[in-house]
């Protein structure tokens, strides 16, 4: 008998929005809501929970779906996408506790959240391309109207370069779809099966550029990440919260689960290019991050160099890069969630986010401070924290990758220094400063704050202390990749 529990994790959040749109009263929406997500949490951990690590792509779905062009209703988990949706669960169950007190248009606000988990849901799970497309096309409506309904002062202009930037990089992933398609070699939107296909050199390389271009402005590689802190820095707490932790790795699960394993010639051949933008990613991020007197446009700066570590662990190709990768995306997920969390909670009783102005909270908000110091030392890779395991292994194996130069492994690694400098010059101001005039009258965080990121502190130090309980998932989906793209 096949078990339908990846359909309901992907479909319940749906039954979520449109009972939370049609909800009473706002107190029914939010309860709803929590059910919701919570419900999908305690199915997600149910999934963790039985998988056989040994094992490939697990509690496959598949039916007719459009056979017209042979497109089938086919979903599956393995090691590499169980980590994300995992993330992509708990996130949004923290979003909706963290929205708790959103007062304008809350039925449509947590209506927008659970169909926006649907979409993320979706996109981790899904084996067919026109399944995979529809999700990832759903994922940029209730993000978009998120940013631009409860978003800042110019939340119009964010959420619509939003929007055009990631629709823009949508076209060019259906042109790599369809070309796919519509090979001889290919004949089939069947993503396993396509792995198990041979094309020819010439005709991947052109394809790989389509799936790079539609990839790249998701994650964001430098020079396609303009969109990113404009989009974070006017979106509500929650929406930063998930644009960080699930839609920017997205993209770089589209390379991993797309682009590496159907066109692995190319791979190789674009690594060089991939390593070099990555490295470059990873240091303009950091040094942009250094320079920003505004806490959430540190953070988003922060974000393009963190997701650059990302990037080198794909270009290298290897098991210990693919696996540092995975877990940097996991790692990222849970650390900038927090860091999103702790600004916007700072910024609701302040009213600013300037870091001048928000300086000296450990000793008026202990905890607030305490955690602030204890995610961005996780942030910045520190030993015995889930930040330095990813960061770690992509350097690793990138190092041991024989598809480019090791020169660019060292330009990757001063991105570990000066994220270090921007961190630590951060949490000297802001928390160990001088208390400053608005900080002054602040309280500490409630206990329903300290619940949001109690789960994520404890996940930051699981899986910094013990790597075994990420990588036993990852690591042999990784190792099978590399061959894959390595040994072909």
């Amino acid at each position: 008998m096949t078990s339908h529990l990846l359909t309901a994790i992907v479909f319940l959040p749906l039954v979520g929005a449109v009972a939370c749109a049609l909800a009473p009263n706002p107190r029914v929406a939010r309860a709803l809501a929590l059910v919701t997500s919570g419900a999908v949490l305690a199915f997600t951990v149910w999934l963790v929970a039985g998988f056989d690590t040994g094992a490939g792509m697990q509690l496959v779905e598949r039916a007719r779906w459009i056979p017209q062009i042979g497109s089938d209703y086919h979903l599956g988990v393995d090691g590499i996408s169980l980590p994300m949706l995992a993330l992509s669960a708990l996130l949004s169950v923290l979003a909706v506790v963290a929205s708790w007190n959103v007062t304008e248009r809350p039925k449509t606000y947590f209506a927008l959240l659970m169909l926006l988990e649907v979409g993320m849901n979706g996109v981790f799970v899904a084996l067919d391309f026109v399944l995979f497309y529809v999700f990832w096309e759903l994922v940029l409506v209730p993000m978009y109207f998120l940013i631009a309904w409860w978003g800042g002062p110019r939340r119009q202009y964010a959420s619509l370069k939003f929007f055009l930037y990631t629709l823009f990089g949508s076209v060019f992933m259906l042109v790599g779809i369809i070309a796919l398609y519509l090979h001889p070699e290919g004949g089939t939107l069947d993503m396993v099966a396509l792995a198990g296909r041979t094309f020819p050199k010439q005709f991947q390389m052109w394809v790989f550029a389509a799936f790079f271009v539609g990839f790249a402005v998701k994650v964001p590689v430098f020079p396609l990440h303009t969109w990113l802190p404009d989009a974070h820095v006017e979106a509500p707490t929650a929406a930063s919260v998930l644009l960080a932790g699930i839609l920017l790795k997205m993209g770089t699960y589209g390379f991993i689960r797309v682009a590496l394993p159907i066109l692995p010639d190319a791979s190789r051949a674009w690594a060089p290019a991939i390593a070099a933008l990555a490295a470059i990613s990873i240091v303009y991020g950091a040094a942009l991050a250094f320079a920003q007197k505004d806490l959430k446009k540190l953070v988003a700066y922060s974000s393009v160099s963190h997701m650059g570590f990302v990037m080198l662990g794909i270009a290298a190709g290897t098991p210990e890069g693919l696996s540092g990768a995975v877990a940097v995306m996991f790692s990222h997920g849970v650390v900038t969630g927090m860091l999103f969390l702790l600004v916007g909670m700072v910024y609701e009783r302040t009213h600013t986010r300037m870091i001048e102005d928000v300086s000296g909270l450990s000793s008026q908000v202990p905890v607030a401070g305490g955690l602030l110091a204890f995610a961005s030392f996780a942030s910045l890779g520190l030993p015995g924290l889930s930040g330095f395991v990813g960061e770690f292994l992509s350097l690793l194996g990138a190092w041991k990758s024989t598809l480019f130069s090791g020169g660019w492994v060292v330009v990757s690694a001063v991105g570990v220094l000066l994220a270090a400098a921007y961190m630590l010059t951060m949490v000297q101001r802001v928390v160990l400063g001088e208390p400053s005039k608005a900080v002054a009258g602040m309280t500490d965080l409630t206990l329903r704050e300290i619940g949001v990121l109690v789960p994520l502190a404890t996940l930051t130090l699981v899986v910094g202390v013990w790597w075994d309980s990420l990588l036993r998932y990852v690591a042999p989906v990784a190792a099978e990749l590399a061959q894959r793209v390595m040994g072909s």
